[in-house]
């Protein structure tokens, strides 16, 4: 495995900040299941040595073996000066919408890490002006050990909760496809029709024909799942 950590701490370091904030998320495309937007500090004033050298591996998520992922989300939390995460519901999702879920999740970790963070870092999306100030990283998680940092906690997090999601639903195979469409899921939710956990608001084939569930017996009297507020995590968690 290549130690690709290194050229991505470069590409912070050159910034010239002490304090280097990124985010990103997991679970944009998938059909059921949270979405998920992580952010990670890095203090490159104390990250030097020992200190560093278990991020020798990092990469972008979809780069790395489920095992590996594990790996480095622990040494993520071990280097990190602080870690935030945000969950948000498939009712929240299907409420606001994908793509304004995503930028709302990713400005509140910037938010949540600013101060300290003196240069912050966002994996392709440019955020509004109420965000703090920041610079969007086309394939960031690829480049800036920051951002990388942040898909690993992002994707880690929503796959432990796929898992425990499969436990609930366990007809639908969560454990396997964490979410995303497959024939397989597709042909299950065919059959059964969604979950309380899919989004409905997606525009997909095996929705065709399929009554949405009811929603006051699923989400609540609301419609929707209560919404996630985002956990910031020490850098001893």
């Amino acid at each position: 495995m290549k130690r690709t950590g290194q050229k991505l701490l470069r590409f912070d370091r050159r910034l010239g900040a002490r304090f280097v904030a990124g985010a990103d998320e997991a679970g944009r495309g998938s059909l059921a299941g949270p979405l998920v937007v992580a952010g990670v500090l890095l203090d490159y004033g104390s990250l030097r040595d020992h200190r560093v050298r278990p991020l020798g591996f990092l990469n972008d998520s979809k780069q790395c073996s489920p095992e590996r992922r594990e790996d480095l989300f622990h040494a993520v939390v071990g280097c990190a000066e602080r870690v935030a995460v945000r969950v948000i519901p498939p009712g929240e999702i299907d409420r606001n919408g994908l793509h304004r879920s995503n930028l709302a999740g990713l400005r509140a970790m910037l938010e949540a890490l600013t101060p300290p963070a003196e240069a912050c870092l966002v994996d392709g999306f440019r955020l509004d002006a109420a965000a703090p100030e920041h610079t969007a990283v086309v394939d960031g998680d690829e480049k800036s050990a920051a951002i990388a940092a942040a898909s690993i906690v992002a994707k880690v997090t929503r796959d432990r909760l796929m898992r425990r999601l499969d436990a609930l639903y366990p007809a639908y195979g969560f454990a396997r496809h964490v979410g995303y469409i497959t024939p397989g899921h597709s042909a299950v939710v065919r059959t059964l029709g969604p979950s309380a956990v899919h989004r409905l608001s997606f525009q997909a084939l095996c929705y065709e024909g399929e009554a949405p569930p009811d929603a006051t017996s699923v989400r609540g009297s609301s419609g929707r799942a209560p919404s996630a507020l985002p956990t910031t995590l020490p850098a001893s968690a």
